[in-house]
């Protein structure tokens, strides 16, 4: 293997990373068949082609987010991350078997869909903060960035995979057994928790327990320019771009009138951006901002090709490029406030993060389902595209103002 190649993977040095990341890759794609199926049912079994319905499946299902932030990061600080992790693994494992027994007993409705989206968001807003703030209990700091990157190159790999398996499933057998097999894809996660090597965990510090310690956290953002500019940039393409789940599947059925195979691609498309640009964020040594401006840039003119697209396959061509940006600037965003935020700190931080980025979904995401229904899902994309653009002028805005602090520093040196 090429010295190359050995720096792109050099978190997999590390025996507990291994195990972790074999246990992720497997949960990971029974995640994204969920995902996919999901969205399936509910737009094509449940309802008449309604992206409505299938924006507040993601409101219900990434609101908890932002409701449970004060307790998802307090736990990040305070408690077990190992054994917090086994509780969500656990609870989401068992609520996907549930809703699969459901859709194949046939007797599942669309409020049932509701229920259990709303259920899993709350074990997976517990759950993503620790789940992120964990890797560094893995590696270690020196080499958090290269972990992260490959965490998302293991979710979007199975990105590429888990959507296509499930369009096989979906017109093979039945939606509800995508489910069952996510279930059981928990049981790798929890498996990798099991046979960690607890002595080589780096753990970090623990946040003392104190009053108003989840008030601190906000404290401590709003005392940080360039954490406030990332929050600000997040809010926007969370909000308002990151919805392609209603994108896609709109797009799928109402413009394209695919099956539920070619939909799967569709997302397995957008995968492979997402593949590329997790590959050149873990190959990158420390993550800068100025990727912020570029990859937000780059996400807008993505989503407004995506949304001129003539034909489906130049539509998935518009996905591709879309994916590269937008995992760069997730990866980008995640690593440079895990790396510039105290230890102690890094919980509540990475919480108000996920609260930020997936919180927004209950307002983003049943405007652009209302603007999918009304006025087509070419004009919802338009959102979408138009979010990345903003945060783009955020982030210029935010480089030149450090700029203007750096010169007025040296300045002031200067004169000394």
């Amino acid at each position: 293997m090429s010295d190359k190649a050995v720096g792109v993977f050099r978190s997999l040095r590390f025996f507990n990373y291994r195990i972790w990341a074999a246990g992720a890759i497997v949960s990971n794609i029974g995640t994204w068949m969920q995902r996919t199926a999901q969205d399936w049912l509910v737009l094509t079994s449940l309802t008449r082609h309604s992206a409505s319905a299938v924006s507040i499946v993601m409101s219900l299902q990434f609101g908890p987010q932002l409701l449970l932030l004060p307790v998802s990061g307090y736990a990040a600080d305070h408690l077990d991350r190992r054994k917090l992790l086994m509780f969500t693994q656990a609870a989401q494992g068992a609520l996907a078997l549930g809703l699969g027994v459901m859709t194949i007993a046939g007797i599942v409705q669309l409020w049932h869909v509701y229920l259990f989206a709303f259920l899993f968001g709350c074990a997976t807003a517990l759950d993503a903060p620790v789940r992120q703030t964990f890797v560094s209990e893995l590696v270690g700091d020196t080499e958090l960035p290269n972990a992260v990157a490959l965490n998302s190159t293991s979710f979007n790999l199975a990105r590429m995979v888990g959507p296509a398996v499930a369009g096989f499933v979906i017109a093979s057998v039945d939606t509800g057994w995508a489910f069952v097999l996510n279930g059981f894809s928990f049981a790798a996660v929890l498996l990798s928790l099991c046979f960690m090597r607890k002595h080589e965990l780096r753990s970090a510090p623990r946040a003392r327990r104190t009053r108003g310690g989840f008030a601190a956290g906000f404290r401590y953002v709003w005392a940080r320019p360039d954490l406030k500019a990332t929050l600000i940039m997040l809010f926007l393409i969370g909000t308002f771009g990151l919805n392609f789940a209603i994108y896609i599947s709109t797009m799928a059925v109402s413009v394209f009138h695919v099956d539920a195979s070619r939909y799967g691609a569709l997302s397995s498309m957008m995968a492979i951006g997402t593949v590329t640009g997790a590959f050149a964020s873990a190959h990158a040594s420390r993550p800068r901002f100025r990727s912020l401006l570029i990859s937000s840039a780059v996400f807008g003119l993505g989503c407004a090709a995506a949304a001129v697209a003539p034909t489906y396959w130049t539509f998935g061509a518009a996905l591709v490029v879309t994916g590269i940006a937008t995992l760069t600037f997730l990866t980008t965003t995640n690593s440079l406030m895990q790396l510039s935020t105290e230890p102690a700190m890094r919980g509540r931080v990475m919480a108000i993060r996920l609260a930020v980025t997936l919180g927004g979904t209950p307002l983003g995401a049943p405007i652009v389902g209302w603007v999918a229904d009304h006025a087509g899902p070419r004009w919802a994309i338009l959102v979408g595209a138009a979010s990345g653009l903003a945060a783009a002028v955020v982030a210029a805005r935010a480089l030149a103002a450090e700029r203007g602090r750096d010169k007025s520093a040296d300045a002031a040196r200067a004169e000394e």
